[in-house]
């Protein structure tokens, strides 16, 4: 310490002089006696005490390192005073500069910030119902100097400074037409003449008639209306075909319509195989439609060519054997194709559309034969039968009518005008005598030719819509397709009675109007189902002997070929037809 004590007082002289004399001093301290090293000892310590001895280097102390404090966005509670920086800086990271002023606002919902606030139900309604009576209202946004709401009013100020914001619920002067008077109640004694406490006010306006000038702009718009509807119903497309084959005609000038003689199979007998068999899997498949198919139909009686419509708006032809080519493709419609059906030749075929025509082609040549329209989506259409009446085809439509079109003249003969529904389809029973009809009013109704009054009339509470018929080759058992996922029997023989031991289930149509028939040899009932498959039930049995899948989608349409034993022809809305065996 003495020696620090004489380093430090140590003026002008080099370190190596006062090193010498701290030495020197020290050695003569050690040879005195007590009393004087003790207040040597004492001397050195007071000068020690003055001094300050710092063993660490100066460090540059920064204060903004680690020393700012964080809010989370969703704290309700601080216990200091924060800076404008720590509440409204970016909640992680770096801002963002490209967010707009609105977009960095603090939100809890899309439009903006809401904080609850409590309304006393009776006033809002006070409010309400005297901004609806006196046109203002008290303007709750606003307080007075006092801190009082209900100093500012908004709507008609005027009228409520001039009534001193009185409302609905505070007496106020009576306005005109504010006390109506009731008409007389009549004479209680005279029952045509009396009203009683439902008469009604003297100044009552029951029919209210618009004004010259409502009247002028009502007319412009209803012709407008007018002369929109009657472009669109009159807005028709032309009608084309396209020829794919190069060989329309065979050697000796016949043309595709004639069934090839040159198979393992008789295609011009009028009976049909014995017995048939199971479809088991699929040998061909032809595309060429670019929406689902919505019908198909075998060419009569031969069964070598088919017909398809689709929803794509076009038919197409196609060869059932030898190539399986496309013969021909026929446009005519705007919309969807619902149904087609052939004559008994097959030389002509109806279409059906949801563009509200029907049209009649040519099979050979493609041309447009003719154009019938309702005004209404025609849902089925059907030639009847009889060789003397070719000329003439039913059309159900959707305004719950069958009418009955003449194609000679272009005019309707008859209309069938009693069912409650949209008519699905239609069938020929007893010789083509009589007509049976089903609808989306759960009914079946049968008619006689030409009669437009049902001669009976099949409805019970368990019934659902029939959706598709098929008929026997006896044409004695019609098949219905039922929307409860099930396929009812009736004996078209005898009194179109219900055939409650016959009921094939087992397939999901409900939704889908789903076509239905009988193999040849009458022995196997064929359906398509909304999942896409094919469903095989044996006749006498009801049970379900097959049922696979065929298409993606729904599989909407089904035929056995007539002369057949296990070939059937499927198409769906995959836009797909297929031919099994």
């Amino acid at each position: 310490m003495n020696t620090l004590a004489g380093y430090n007082s140590s003026d002008d002289e080099g370190p190596v002089s006062n090193f010498g004399e701290a030495t020197a001093s020290a050695a003569t301290a050690a040879t005195s006696e007590p009393v004087a090293m003790a207040s040597a000892a004492s001397a050195s310590f007071s000068a020690a005490a003055s001094m300050r001895v710092v063993a660490a280097p100066e460090v540059a102390v920064k204060e903004d390192v680690a020393t700012g404090s964080f809010l989370q966005p969703d704290t309700k509670e601080i216990s200091y005073n924060p800076r404008y920086e720590e509440m409204y800086g970016p909640e992680v990271g770096p801002e963002n500069p490209f967010k707009t002023r609105q977009q960095k606002a603090h939100k809890n919902m899309l439009a903006g910030y809401v904080e609850p606030a409590h309304v006393n139900a009776f006033q809002f309604e006070t409010q309400r119902r005297t901004y609806h009576s006196y046109g203002y209202a008290v303007d709750p946004t606003v307080d007075n100097a006092a801190g009082v709401p209900g100093s500012t009013f908004i709507g008609e100020v005027e009228a409520a400074a001039a009534s001193k914001g009185l409302t609905v619920f505070e007496s106020s002067k009576a306005r005109p037409g504010d006390k109506r008077k009731r008409s007389d109640r009549g004479d209680p004694s005279k029952i045509d003449g009396y009203h009683g406490p439902w008469a009604g006010y003297v100044d009552d306006v029951t029919v209210s008639r618009p004004s010259e000038e409502q009247q002028v702009v009502l007319d412009k718009y209803n012709d407008a209306k007018v002369a929109q509807s009657r472009q669109k119903d009159d807005k028709t497309i032309d009608e084309k075909t396209q020829l794919h084959i190069d060989d329309p005609l065979d050697y000796q000038g016949r043309s595709f319509l004639h069934a090839p003689r040159d198979l393992d199979v008789d295609l011009h007998s009028e009976d049909g195989p014995d017995k048939c068999f199971l479809p088991k899997r699929c040998i061909h498949t032809w595309t060429g439609h670019t929406k689902g198919v919505s019908a198909i139909r075998l060419f009569p009686n031969s069964g070598h060519l088919l017909l398809s419509a689709s929803m794509d708006c076009k038919v197409k032809l196609w060869e059932v054997y030898n190539d399986r080519r496309l013969v021909r493709t026929y446009t005519g419609h705007s919309k969807a194709v619902r149904d087609i059906s052939f004559n008994n030749d097959g030389t002509r075929f109806l279409t059906a559309s949801y563009d509200r025509y029907v049209k009649m082609f040519d099979t050979e040549t493609g041309q447009c034969i003719g154009r019938y329209t309702t005004k209404k989506i025609p849902y089925c259409v059907k030639f009847n039968p009889d060789e003397d009446k070719q000329h003439i085809f039913l059309c159900g439509t959707s305004d719950k009518k069958i009418v009955q079109w003449d194609t000679t003249s272009g005019d309707i003969m008859q209309e069938y005008d009693r069912h409650l529904g949209a008519v699905n389809t239609i069938s020929f029973i007893d010789d083509n005598k009589r007509i049976v009809s089903t609808s989306d009013d759960k009914s079946l109704r049968v008619w006689e030719w030409e009669i437009p009054v049902d001669s009976k009339y099949i409805a019970e509470p368990s019934m659902h819509a029939v959706s598709s018929v098929g008929m026997s080759r006896n044409n004695r058992w019609m098949v219905c397709q039922s929307s409860d996922n099930q396929i009812r029997v009736y004996d078209a023989a005898h009194k179109m009675r219900l055939n409650k031991k016959k009921t094939f289930k087992g397939h999901m149509v409900a939704g889908y109007a789903c076509q239905t028939g009988f193999s040849p040899d009458g022995r196997y009932v064929i359906s398509g189902d909304g999942d896409g498959n094919l469903c095989v039930w044996d006749w006498k049995s009801c049970k379900l002997y097959s049922k696979m899948k065929a298409h993606d989608e729904v599989c909407i349409g089904c035929e056995w070929l007539p002369h057949e034993t296990s070939k059937v022809v499927t198409c769906g809305w995959d836009g797909l037809i297929k031919l099994w065996d």
